[in-house]
Parts: structure tokens; C-alpha cells; sequence
């Protein structure tokens, strides 16, 4: 479905871009494009778009050369941008009758506008100006699936949205799943992809790191704790144990654990915890743990 050899993409003046990245998505799966700020994710995904033309590599979607073929590419492809730019002096609901309006106002689109509004909780007669992040997030998030199309590809699809709104965002994609789509989306958040996508490619710094399933993924993580235990006795027994210990301070440390906890419990059964706090890893730190 989507095919991308040798892509290669360079900002003259900044030296940043993209260079000879290769991989394909299969039709009615999703592939999770992971990577921190600046890795080049919206670069590759503007060259999928057609709006940028490759230094060197081809992208197609359906067979079809995305900068050759770019207008008909559209017609079967919905897209949520990073950055939202919006006609601020006009109602949510306006906006989506402009944009529905481009793809022959179709019932269907309409419908599917009424039921993602109301799934995401959005007002749609609120002025665009009025709108809060969080909400013209929303705005986009349903421009992109009420068109129904094809092929998704979405560019960090929950900046701006609360908890609640992230995992609702996630039940919708997992819908779109279920209805054939294919779907490619961007992100920097590894717990959203992880839950929406079969495979996932890295990106650092330009260039693509590995592609992995999730499963493989799963397997290369670990977990994070702080620790912090009564008595000098009860640091001693820790630094004897199995335990993968990095002091902070006193008689505090950091504990990375991999696989299943059973270690852990067993060793901390055996001192007086004062305090036990689980680190979220962030994602590049764990792209810089799994590849190095």
C-alpha cells in the first residue's frame, strides 16, 4: 500500500532532513513512525503528501508516485497535519462544511462529522479563535476521519489532547482498523503506538534506526523504579541482591528491571521500603536502551 525506497531529503541550509530511508506498509495495517522532536517524522510524512519533492528515492501509495501523482494520491489518502492552521473567524462546524464541501458534501461524510463530534465532546458552533488547543486538536482529528478514506496518516494525532481524549482518540483509530484502513502514524509517544500499530519504525536524527514489530518492542523493554529503604542494613542487602541498582543519594536508587518483576519483589520482601516510585520511561531514552 505504502512503499518508500531510498527516500532522501536534505535542507541545504540547516543540514537536517532525511536520508535514505526505506520501508513498506501492508494495506489494512498500521505502522507507527516513532522518533523524538526533530527526528524528521513530518519531513517524511509531507514527502508521502506530495507537498515536498525527494532529493533522490521514490515514495508511492497504491503504485502511485506521491509527487508525480500527488492529486490523485489525495483522493483516497486523509491527512492530519502536526501543526493545524485553521480560518480562525469561522465555527468548527462551518470549517467541516468547507471541507466536506471538497469532497462532494456526501451524506456520509456528515454523518460521520455528527458521530466523531460528539464522541470527542467538541461544540462545533465555537469560533475557531475561541478554540483551545485541545479542541482545534479535536477539529482536526475529525476533518481527517469523517472523509472515511482509504488510507490515514496522521502527524502526532494527540498533541494537545488530555488522558481521556487520548485514549478515546485511540478507540477511534482501533475502529478505523476494524474497517480495512491502512494507517500511518507519527508520534513521540510510544504508548500510543503501541496500542494502535502491528510495527513501528525509529527515526534519530534523520535517519532510520531499525523497523520492529510491537511484540519485538515489548520484548526490549523495561521498567523504572526509585527506591528509597530505611536503614544502612537494608542498602546492603539491596547491593547484594540481583538487582540492577543506580544510587541517587543516601539510601536512594534507581531500579531498571526487565522482563518479569519477580527479582524485584524478592529482594525488596527483604528490607523496610520508605518510599517506591515507578519511573514512565521517556521514548528516546528507550530508543537509546534498546539500540545501543
Amino acid at each position: 500500500m505504502i512503499e518508500v525506497k531510498g527516500l532522501t531529503k536534505v535542507y541545504r541550509q540547516e543540514g537536517r532532513g532525511i536520508w535514505n530511508i526505506s520501508f513498506q506498509v501492508e494495506p489494512g495495517t498500521a505502522f507507527g513512525f516513532l522518533g523524538p522532536n526533530g527526528a524528521g517524522k513530518t519531513t517524511t510524512i509531507r514527502l508521502l503528501m506530495g507537498f515536498l519533492k525527494p532529493d533522490s528515492g521514490r515514495v508511492t501509495i497504491k503504485e502511485l508516485d506521491c509527487w508525480r501523482k500527488k492529486t490523485e494520491v489525495k483522493k483516497f489518502v486523509s491527512y492530519l497535519p502536526g501543526e493545524l492552521h485553521f480560518i480562525e473567524n469561522l465555527m468548527g462546524e462551518d470549517f467541516l462544511d468547507l471541507i466536506a464541501g471538497m469532497h462532494g458534501d456526501d451524506q456520509r461524510i456528515k454523518k460521520n462529522r455528527d458521530y466523531l463530534s460528539g464522541t470527542l465532546e467538541l461544540d462545533l458552533k465555537i469560533l475557531i479563535r475561541k478554540m483551545s488547543k485541545g479542541m482545534k486538536q479535536k477539529l482536526g482529528i475529525i476533518a481527517a476521519l469523517m472523509l472515511d478514506a482509504e488510507v490515514l496518516i496522521l502527524d502526532e494525532p494527540t498533541s494537545g489532547l488530555d488522558p481521556l481524549m487520548q485514549k478515546v482518540f485511540l478507540d477511534l483509530i482501533l475502529e478505523e482498523k476494524r474497517k480495512g484502513k491502512t494507517l500511518f502514524m507519527s508520534s513521540h509517544q510510544f504508548l500510543e503506538i503501541e496500542r494502535s500499530c502491528e510495527q513501528v519504525g525509529i527515526i534519530r536524527e534523520g535517519k532510520l534506526l531499525a523497523i520492529q514489530s510491537i511484540s519485538q518492542l515489548r520484548e526490549a523493554e523495561y521498567q523504572t523504579f526509585e527506591i528509597e529503604v530505611d536503614s544502612d542494613e537494608d542498602v546492603e542487602l539491596l547491593r547484594e541482591s540481583p538487582l540492577d541498582l543506580t544510587p541517587i543519594h543516601g539510601k536512594c536508587f534507581v531500579v531498571r528491571v526487565a522482563g518479569d518483576l519477580d527479582n524485584l519483589w524478592l529482594a525488596l520482601g527483604q528490607v523496610r521500603v520508605k518510599r517506591f516510585k515507578e519511573h514512565f520511561m521517556e521514548l528516546e531514552e528507550a530508543f537509546m536502551d534498546y539500540y545501543r
